[in-house]
């Protein structure tokens, strides 16, 4: 019987040789959808059977949870301890961390929970190192710190390929591409940008995934690996932090080398402090937070009382963050500092937060 692997093996044989043109661009994109299903299906049984272990199942706290991603002994343990109150295992053996971490970082009034998972590897969407549970923790962050150090900076391209074969698409949005699932009328295709691919290219990828009858709408120009991507079950889309470990004696020209190849890498250094601060903001900004402050009804306005949330959220969505009770009892604010025209404006609950603002709800 012939394994995922092999059937995995001779579908990707089948691509790299199979020139790409219009005449094969419905074939390739049958095989790409095909492949996708196969290496999901790889994905999902990769756990099954394996050993138990306590220290994955990690409750979400704070405004938000980032992850720690990356190779056995490149200063994960001695990052996670100086941002937070974690105490992870420091020790210079691959493999120190066997469980998750958490620890609670807290900067510019936000609480960040910060998780320390064991060191990936090469094969970890397959199970091997435990893989299967770590990129579970990964999928379910909001934010992902990967860390190598300065020795092992060429592994980000391994740390990369595993994260994107589980599944989890790095610094990418989700396409613009809409699927309205009908009971029967087969495939519609709709669109107001002209499409590289064929409209039976097009469903006949939808068809792979048993999508039969549906309205899909495309809102931006597709391509094959992002309609796969669509009606794959399994995509999440996270942010990342590229962090450059143990750099405090980098030679200037390896510093260049991989700065040319990284640009948005930050060389730091977890044992001597070295742009840890810049990382805590790097942080923030990736989590695009804002700070707002909230004012009781006999109160003048202060920034005694403050709030995280998201940027772009509404004073409405605040009202529902802090309980269904005060949603339903305030359709109105008024507002000082940020965002204000002028100290006390009187705005409906509609208006979007400002970084500093000052809001009292009536």
């Amino acid at each position: 019987m012939v394994t995922i692997d092999e059937q995995i093996s001779s579908i990707e044989k089948e691509i790299r040789e199979t020139p790409y043109h219009k005449a094969t661009e419905h074939h390739i994109g049958k095989l790409r959808a095909r492949l996708s299903k196969l290496k999901d299906k790889l994905y999902e049984s990769a756990g099954k059977g394996g050993s138990s272990g306590g220290g994955y199942a990690v409750k979400k706290q704070g405004d938000a949870t980032i992850v720690l991603v990356g190779p056995p002994s490149s200063g994960k343990s001695t990052l996670i301890n100086k941002l937070t109150n974690a105490q992870s295992k420091v020790a210079p053996y691959a493999f120190t961390t066997v469980t998750v971490i958490p620890g609670m970082m807290e900067f510019r009034h936000a609480k960040i929970q910060i998780l320390d998972v064991p060191g990936l590897i090469k094969g970890s969407g397959l199970g091997k190192g435990r893989g299967k549970e770590v990129l579970s923790v990964i999928r379910g962050a909001d934010l992902v710190l990967i860390l190598t150090d300065i020795d092992r900076w060429k592994e980000i391209d391994v740390i990369v390929h595993e994260l994107e074969g589980a599944g989890v698409r790095l610094d990418e949005q989700p396409p613009k591409i809409g699927v309205d699932k009908k009971v029967a009328g087969g495939l519609i295709i709709h669109s107001n940008i002209k499409q590289n691919l064929s409209a039976e290219t097009i469903k006949s990828i939808a068809r792979e995934f048993r999508i039969t009858n549906a309205q899909i709408t495309l809102n931006e120009k597709v391509t094959i690996d992002g309609l796969v991507d669509k009606f794959s079950a399994n995509r999440v889309y996270r942010k990342t932090l590229l962090l450059i470990n143990k750099t405090e004696n980098v030679a200037a020209n390896l510093k260049n080398q991989i700065a040319e190849k990284y640009p948005s890498a930050l060389f730091i250094s977890s044992e001597f402090d070295i742009n840890l601060d810049i990382l805590k903001t790097k942080i923030w900004k990736a989590l695009e937070f804002v700070t707002l402050y909230l004012v009781g009804p006999q109160q003048t306005p202060n920034i005694d009382n403050s709030l995280v949330v998201k940027t772009g959220s509404s004073l409405a969505e605040v009202l529902v963050a802090l309980g269904s009770d005060k949603a339903q009892n305030y359709k109105k604010a008024k507002i000082w500092g940020t965002g204000s025209k002028f100290d006390g404006q009187e705005v409906s609950v509609s208006t979007l937060v400002k970084e500093g603002m000052q809001v009292r709800f009536f």
